[in-house]
């Protein structure tokens, strides 16, 4: 067997036992790998990975590793530190994937329910399948409709379809959000408007007397001013709930600077 050097960087080492973490370690393998299936052999799904230097030059996903390189793996990162003999020209030609989609669009695997509704709530597109959805689907969704993937499933990140995943190192759904909002730098995008909680439809004003007959009296007493969405047709309104809704929006705008550094667990 051949044996190449590896070493990954920030936080792609959660997904590494703890005595391959931090530090540089020996691979064997066999000969005619490419440098994406040992990478995610050792249990790195591949949308987490930004930059793969091999030898201080950047690859793409099909380099098919040899005998004595020196391998390393870096994430998605504001800023990134590459060895030096790896130039500006070097990174861009070592790209592995397009941008993300803009505006950022998600799919999220079935436990991801209350993150889905956060992500609506702040107007991001997210799409959350049914248990009818298995992962084979999620993949394809993902695909075909170029959105993000959030999972906590390393298994279906690694699938080959999916450009672009996150897997939320956190099951606190708050810390989920705010993990998102970093990662994909999205603070500024948070829209005043929301998306349908129940299907992610758009919503848009709707004049209160086409209505009248879907409103409960004190909603029709009480209140004027209702979106409905454009394609479920779920009705909604500033009602009792609206200000705490608020004051969740506002604590997360506030978010610190700094992104949080979850662990993966579990």
């Amino acid at each position: 067997m051949d044996t190449a050097t590896f070493r990954f960087y920030a936080e792609l080492n959660d997904f590494l036992p703890r005595e391959k973490r931090q530090s540089s370690f020996p691979y064997a393998f066999n000969r005619g790998q490419s440098v994406k299936h040992l990478i995610e052999s050792a249990g790195v799904p591949h949308p987490e990975v930004e930059l793969i230097v091999v030898n201080g030059e950047p690859v793409d996903f099909s380099y098919l590793v040899a005998d004595g390189d020196n391998v390393s793996v870096y994430p998605l990162m504001t800023t990134l530190t590459v060895p030096e003999n790896a130039s500006v020209a070097q990174r861009s030609s070592g790209r592995l994937r397009p941008p993300p989609p803009s505006p950022a669009r998600f799919v999220l695997d079935i436990h991801l329910g209350q993150l889905a509704r956060y992500l609506r709530l702040l107007g991001f597109d997210t799409v959350y399948p049914d248990h009818s959805h298995d992962d084979a689907d999620l993949a394809q969704i993902a695909h075909d409709e170029m959105r993000i993937m959030l999972t906590r499933d390393r298994g279906l990140l690694k699938r080959s379809l999916v450009m672009h995943g996150y897997i939320l190192r956190t099951k606190n759904s708050e810390e989920q959000l705010t993990a998102v909002l970093h990662r994909y730098h999205l603070f500024d995008d948070i829209q005043d408007t929301p998306r349908c909680l129940r299907c992610n439809g758009q919503l848009k004003p709707v004049a209160k007397e086409t209505i009248l007959d879907r409103l409960e009296p004190k909603t029709r007493l009480y209140y004027d001013t209702f979106h409905i969405c454009t394609d479920c047709e779920q009705i909604y309104w500033q009602g009792s709930h609206y200000p705490k809704l608020r004051a969740f929006v506002k604590s997360i705008q506030a978010c610190p600077t700094q992104a949080p550094n979850f662990k993966l667990r579990g």
